[in-house]
């Protein structure tokens, strides 16, 4: 069973930059793929960014690409998500997620990772 804190969220003028982590427990997650999702208030949960186990793959929804970049430190057990050139649109709640295999088809749909975690608020203000 994998465990996932997510951290470093918060409010931020919008042009600012956040880095939330997010912490794993339970067992190493170094072979596991990771990814970001977030969802404003009346909107389904959405992709923003995956990486493959070894990092060297890494995928981002079109709205935050050239912004964000998600990294991983696997000696940490921990994933990032870096954050920049923030926008009002990006306000939401930030999940993280983990899954053993890459779905190459599906890495970018929620039913791609099996264990989340609860989430950090960002909020970007105009």
């Amino acid at each position: 069973q994998v465990q996932l804190v997510e951290s470093g969220g918060g409010l931020v003028q919008a042009g600012g930059s956040l880095r939330p982590s997010c912490a794993a427990s339970g067992r190493t997650v170094s072979d596991y793929s990771m990814g970001w999702f977030r969802q404003a208030p009346w909107k389904e949960r959405e992709f923003v960014a995956g990486i493959r186990s070894s990092g060297a793959g890494t995928y981002y929804a079109d709205s935050v690409k050239g912004r964000f970049t998600i990294s991983r430190d696997n000696a940490k057990n921990t994933a990032y998500l870096q954050m920049n050139s923030l926008r009002p649109e990006d306000t939401a709640v930030y999940y993280c997620a983990a899954d053993p295999i890459w779905y190459s088809t599906s890495y970018n749909y929620t039913w791609g990772y099996m264990y989340w975690g609860q989430g950090t608020q960002v909020t970007v203000s105009s």
